[in-house]
């Protein structure tokens, strides 16, 4: 069985995620991604059994995803009620009571494909984007190698009961989602602030020009 694997580049989980990989008898390629750099031109003629996209930086071409003859899978850090980019910081901001991850098929519009495996777990009060983003990577791992476990052994990939439930948010929702304003009270401001903070502040507030970062803990 042929099968590629694109991971993120630096992210523990997907090295493991690789790594676990190398025991089967496959004929595996393991290409990583990161922001910024470009899709492997000799990807786009990939020809095999298996695509997996594991939190992936890339969004995969058509022509790759063609290339899969049995499936183009995709481990997505967000429940199917958030679908695309900024999934947590959208679960955050709205108050989710429950949150995880989904695989799915891929189509070439991103979050959109048939849904394969769905895991979640309930949010705490005191979660945050990061702790809820690890949370996810935990239950990502675990999916990935009970499907794997079952696709390459040859049986029939698992087909969840649920459905993706809107359609996928976008960047520019999720840089508005970042910004500020005076005419937001405080318990809004709070809300995006909180929503919008991973490894740093992302919100601002630009007033005549000049941008400003809240630095206060939320």
């Amino acid at each position: 069985m042929k099968v590629l694997f694109i991971g993120k580049a630096g992210d523990v989980n997907a090295q493991k995620a690789a790594a676990w990989l190398k025991q089967f008898d496959i004929d595996l390629e393991v290409v990583w991604s990161a922001r910024g750099m470009t899709y492997p031109e000799h990807l786009l003629k990939w020809k095999g059994d298996l695509l997996l996209s594991y939190l992936a930086q890339w969004i995969i071409p058509k022509s790759s995803l063609e290339g899969a003859q049995i499936a183009a899978l995709n481990w997505h850090p967000g429940t199917p009620e958030y679908p695309g980019i900024g999934c947590t910081n959208f679960a955050v901001y709205e108050g989710a009571q429950t949150f995880g991850m989904t695989c799915h098929h891929m189509n070439p519009k991103v979050d959109t494909g048939n849904i394969v495996d769905v895991r979640r777990f309930d949010v705490e009060a005191n979660d945050d984007v990061f702790s809820m983003t690890q949370k996810c990577y935990e239950l990502i791992l675990d999916s990935f190698q009970y499907v794997l476990d079952v696709a390459l052994k040859g049986s029939e990939l698992p087909v969840s009961k649920e459905h993706w439930t809107r359609r996928p948010f976008k960047r520019v929702e999720l840089d508005a989602l970042c910004e500020l304003n005076l005419s937001m009270d405080e318990a809004e401001m709070r809300r995006r602030i909180k929503a919008t903070k991973y490894d740093r502040h992302w919100a601002f507030i630009e007033i005549n020009g000049i941008r400003f970062i809240p630095n206060s803990e939320i």
